[in-house]
């Protein structure tokens, strides 16, 4: 074989390995269906939440217990870099501070691909709010459902103050109702820190951090003197109006 004939199989050969290791960082798993993981942590401000024991501050001020915390996240959508998005058929999610197994969330059959953003409902939407008798997360039974006519508790948060004007300084804020002029239902779009990887063969967890604090500042500073029991309404506009923006935060991302 003459020299020249030998550099022309020699550069085939590094064209054909180019080739190869193109391919395999293109990453083939582009099509199918994964699982990803919701993981959800819960902290008042900077600390992490210790219900029943620890004592927090409020924006106004206000000391404060947290006894109970527990709220919907539905209608999950992602969505790629490209604007096209994909929504969660039937992601109706119900996490409990109090229960370690409900703070991790497995949504299945997502497509394949690379997302950058994830969309949802903090609440119920408002066609599944009236829908009568439902089961998973929506069971009445799970203690998030008023009556068949006003729906389902979209947050609820328990807790005391020595401000509270309530028997025994109890808080209670459950936020509710779909339908004007008492509509609590709150939609929150959020930039992933890094794109989430839905492959076929692995599994990637998603980590929120859940800010109770967001409940009580923003659009309106809570005095827990002022407002420290309720049931839906006005006041539950308010506070849907203060967690919209500062409720959730994608942490990080494990691929």
């Amino acid at each position: 074989m003459s020299l020249t004939s030998m550099m022309r199989s020699a550069g085939l050969a590094l064209l054909c390995l180019a080739a190869i290791s193109c391919k395999k960082d293109a990453d083939p798993q582009t099509s199918g269906t994964g699982n990803v993981n919701f993981e959800f942590e819960h902290r008042v401000g900077t600390q992490a939440l210790q219900m029943n024991t620890q004592t927090y501050t409020n924006a106004n001020g206000d000391d404060f217990k947290v006894t109970g915390f527990k709220y919907y996240v539905s209608n999950v959508t992602l969505v790629k870099a490209d604007g096209s998005k994909t929504k969660i058929p039937e992601s109706y999610l119900l996490i409990d501070a109090a229960d370690a197994a409900s703070r991790l969330q497995k949504l299945e059959k997502i497509p394949a691909g690379d997302y950058t953003s994830v969309e949802f409902v903090i609440g119920v939407d408002e066609p599944r709010n009236f829908a009568g008798a439902q089961t998973g997360a929506l069971d009445p039974s799970k203690g998030m459902f008023w009556t068949w006519n006003t729906g389902y508790i979209f947050l609820k948060f328990e807790g005391t103050s020595s401000k509270s004007t309530q028997p025994s300084n109890q808080l209670f804020f459950h936020v509710g109702g779909a339908k004007e002029p008492a509509n609590a239902v709150r939609s929150v779009s959020l930039a992933l820190p890094v794109a989430l990887r839905v492959r076929t063969d692995t599994e990637p967890d998603m980590h929120f951090i859940v800010d109770i604090a967001a409940l009580f500042k923003g659009k309106t500073n809570i005095s827990f003197a002022s407002i420290s029991g309720f049931h839906g309404g006005a006041n539950g506009i308010l506070v849907a109006d203060n967690y919209v923006n500062g409720l959730f935060k994608v942490d990080h991302i494990h691929n």
